[in-house]
């Protein structure tokens, strides 16, 4: 993120455009006084360091990398930041908890490797042949954890769907829409798939760039306030997956292939 210095150990993600696009939605979000936040998949902890300055009352940031977490909880400290590191999978360590606001910067890169069986960076963009691989536990669980008028906030391609993202968050009882986006160039983890990307229909050809997308989700404020149907203004491009109305949103954030490319 552009002018923060974060200590980032090898094989943990480098903040970039997307880290960007999610802190400046979580900055429009307006946290109310003394929120309680939740950043999943911190990497450097840079959202969640953002969270702690914009005032949140209470800042857990979890990770399922040992390096990351160390990472994070040196950012935060050094800072004299009060966030909560915890190691674990998404939801895990966090079970029985909930928030006022969950961000989410989770891998999305469509491809055929078992995101299961990845180890090292490629954790944080491999996402399987959906790209959903984690997106989909994110949408499913998280509207559990989510404190009554909570909000959450993921950025992810529109290559992995925004639409199946929008309704399973409404189907959740989420009121979701996409807050911003941004056209990304690919960059090498990218780059080196686009043939794959082309033959199954993703990209056109000789495309090499797509969309990042932040989604945010709400809860209703009051019992029996009227929330969107699931598929309500899904209509997409079948290449990209995303909404049809949306506000565009400058970001600052690094120069280059952002997104999960610049490796």
């Amino acid at each position: 993120m552009s002018g923060m210095l974060l200590l980032r150990p090898p094989g943990v993600y480098r903040p970039q455009n997307d880290t960007a696009m999610l802190a400046g939605a979580l900055r429009e979000a307006r946290l109310p006084p003394g929120a309680r936040v939740l950043e999943l998949g911190t990497g450097t902890g840079a959202v969640a360091v953002a969270a702690a300055r914009e005032g949140a009352g209470q800042v857990v940031a979890v990770d399922v990398s040992v390096r990351a977490v160390l990472a994070a909880r040196v950012n935060a400290r050094v800072r004299g930041l009060p966030v909560r590191v915890l190691r674990g999978d998404l939801f895990g360590p966090v079970r029985g908890e909930v928030f006022d606001v969950i961000v989410a910067n989770p891998p999305y890169v469509v491809g055929h490797r078992d995101p299961a069986a990845v180890r090292g960076r490629g954790r944080a963009w491999e996402a399987g042949a959906s790209g959903r691989a984690v997106l989909d536990r994110i949408c499913r669980d998280a509207p559990g954890h989510l404190a009554r008028h909570g909000t959450l906030l993921v950025v992810q391609s529109a290559l992995s769907g925004a639409a199946a993202t929008l309704v399973a968050l409404r189907g959740a009882g989420l009121r979701a829409s996409v807050v911003a986006r941004r056209r990304e160039p690919f960059g090498p983890v990218m780059l080196a798939r686009a043939a794959e990307l082309e033959a199954r229909g993703l990209v056109r050809p000789g495309q090499r760039h797509e969309e990042l997308l932040v989604i945010r989700g709400d809860l209703p404020s009051a019992a029996g306030e009227a929330v969107q149907t699931p598929l309500e203004g899904t209509r997409q491009d079948p290449r990209q997956g995303a909404g049809r109305t949306v506000r565009r949103t400058a970001v600052r954030g690094s120069a280059g292939g952002g997104g999960r490319h610049a490796a």
